[in-house]
């Protein structure tokens, strides 16, 4: 019986591949530590400096070194072990997050060491992420990447958004920030060991990997530039995440603690609710198995929905109210997270795939650091609420244009998509 469950439910299919397995569980428990940092950062943050601005500041810390790294750490995927290049990524995590735990526990944490060592941890995020996205279809069949991409997205929202935020709340409300963190930085630990089980695999090569990484890397920056797709829409994610990457991470909490005057353990509801709707989304794609008859389109209305939704998180005014509108928009961005990973693992030549998932990263951030750097003037000049609704707006509409754009939608015009999604 329990070899047939795999088969019925869809999403459930890739976990009989034994690599995959060992990925999707390091990564379910890293990424209940990664929804455990998002409360306690906050928490921990306003707890030091009560300033929009101050939990801005770890937050270009945290986006500038992926922005500055990501195309190299995308070179480096496609040309060495990506199995030791995500282990690296996952010990250099769990060192910058353990030492904000045990310094914080010693009740010596600053502001300006909260910065740094949150520096070291974006450094690790960089190592760590071409490598995973670029190794999931060497290790996942074709047929299966809606599924595999489904899950993913399932257990993000359900460990970062949903389980991670509520644990996140009682570990601070039960032993101080300190243990959160400490906790975090022990999940990534159990990642990079799940990592270290998986097979080693050669991974073929394209001739010429003698050549310099400058060189990999233009590669990489031609084949999007000379798929318009592609280019359009890491363009459009660069300027619709600086509307509201930077509104959403620091006020969505300041307002719940400030204006609705909750606890650690609401926004970690708020975050949940999220996750639920997340999960949802990823478990309704990876049971259907198959991507919308227009997924460029569907992408770019839940891409607009979720950019929305920001504004809700100015308009509430109870706790409750928080929790639906994250539950509606994390749902739209996960559908257009697995759309989107699933063409570019379809459709992207395998030995650019780590170069192009980095770019796609690293352009897609590009805005991020400046978004936080403006969010805190922006709140004290027109308050916290009227930043996040013209932040959802602002992204909102800038993601409806894009859609329009020449090229935007073309894989689905010009029957590239035909040859490479199974349709079932």
């Amino acid at each position: 019986m329990s070899q047939e469950i795999p088969g019925r439910i869809g999403i459930l299919r890739p976990l009989r591949l034994r690599d995959f397995a060992l990925l999707w569980t390091g990564m379910a428990i890293s990424m209940v530590g990664d929804g455990v940092y998002v409360i306690a950062i906050a928490w921990q943050v306003y707890e030091i400096s009560n300033r929009p601005s101050a939990l801005a500041m770890v937050g270009v810390a945290w986006s500038l070194p992926q922005v500055l790294l990501m195309l190299l750490s995308g070179a480096l995927a496609d040309r060495f072990d990506r199995r030791k290049l995500m282990i690296a990524g996952d010990v250099i995590r769990f060192a910058a997050i353990s030492t904000i735990g045990a310094l914080s526990i010693a009740g010596r944490l600053t502001i300006p060491l909260v910065v740094g060592l949150v520096v070291v941890y974006g450094v690790g995020q960089a190592i760590f992420q071409p490598s995973f996205s670029a190794i999931v279809p060497t290790i996942v069949p074709g047929v299966l990447l809606v599924e595999a991409n489904s899950l993913a997205q399932f257990v993000r929202p359900f460990a970062m958004m949903l389980l991670g935020p509520l644990v996140g709340g009682v570990l601070i409300a039960a032993f101080g920030t300190g243990w959160a963190f400490v906790f975090d930085g022990g999940t990534f630990l159990f990642s990079a060991l799940m990592i270290l089980l998986m097979r080693a695999r050669s991974e073929r090569r394209p001739a010429g990997t003698e050549e310099r990484l400058l060189a990999d890397v233009a590669e990489g920056l031609r084949y999007v530039l000379a798929n318009r797709w592609l280019l359009v829409a890491m363009v459009g994610a660069t300027v619709s995440l600086l509307a509201t990457w930077g509104p959403w991470e620091t006020l969505v909490p300041f307002v719940i603690k400030n204006d609705l005057h909750g606890s650690a353990t609401d926004l970690g509801l708020v975050f949940g609710a999220g996750g639920l709707g997340a999960v949802a989304a990823a478990l309704f794609l990876g049971q259907r198995g198959t991507l919308p008859r227009k997924p460029l389109t569907a992408l770019y209305v839940s891409w607009a929905i979720g950019m929305l939704g920001t504004a809700g998180f100015g308009l509430v005014t109870g706790v409750w109210q928080a929790m639906l509108v994250a539950l509606v928009t994390e749902a739209c961005i996960t559908f257009l997270v697995v759309i989107w990973f699933t063409l570019v693992q379809r459709l992207v030549p395998g030995h650019l795939l780590g170069r192009v998932t980095s770019l796609d990263w690293m352009v897609s951030i590009a805005g991020v650091p400046l978004s936080f750097a403006v969010v805190g003037p922006v709140a004290s000049a027109i308050g916290a609420r009227a930043t996040l609704v013209l932040a959802g707006v602002l992204g909102g509409g800038i993601t409806i244009a894009v859609m329009f754009l020449p090229g935007a939608r073309d894989p689905e015009r010009d029957g590239s998509l035909s040859a490479t999604v199974p349709t079932s």
